[in-house]
């Protein structure tokens, strides 16, 4: 099956090289057959058309859809949602892909003294700054010239 898969795709590309540049291989027009494919979930055969197979092939898709379109939309709709893992989802910004919040700790400002949290453990041999004091600070030093 896989060999077949790969004869096909060569030459699927085959036929698009001779398409656009010319080439007279004895293909010049291509015929897509409709195929029955097994889901990959449900195990029901489902008809890849031969219109779908144009269309795969004009976007460049090289694979078959392993899925049946129920199973493709459930699929679909279920990563859509929001998972019920127990995950909160804090966007870029958070650690691990945007799974876990970002651990604070807490720490005091060097400047006013004022109790803050920051994204990482203080080690004591530099400062730390709370949000206003810090926006001072970094307004204060020059920056270097990019």
């Amino acid at each position: 099956m896989l060999r077949l898969a790969l004869k096909t795709l060569q030459f699927l590309r085959f036929a698009r090289f001779a398409r656009e540049t010319g080439v007279q291989g004895g293909c010049t027009a291509l015929a897509y057959v409709d195929k029955e494919i097994a889901c990959k979930d449900c195990g029901n055969a489902f008809v890849f058309t031969a219109g779908e197979q144009e269309f795969y092939a004009a976007k460049g898709l090289q694979n078959e859809p392993a899925r049946c379109p129920r199973c493709r939309t459930a699929r679909r709709t279920a990563r859509a949602v929001e998972p019920e893992d127990g995950y909160v989802r804090y966007g870029v910004f958070a650690s691990f892909g945007g799974k876990t919040p970002r651990q604070m700790h807490p720490a005091a400002c060097a400047e006013c003294g004022v109790m803050t949290e920051v994204p990482f453990i203080p080690r004591g041999d530099r400062p730390v700054y709370c949000s206003s004091c810090y926006n001072k600070v970094r307004g204060a030093t020059p920056r270097a010239a990019s």
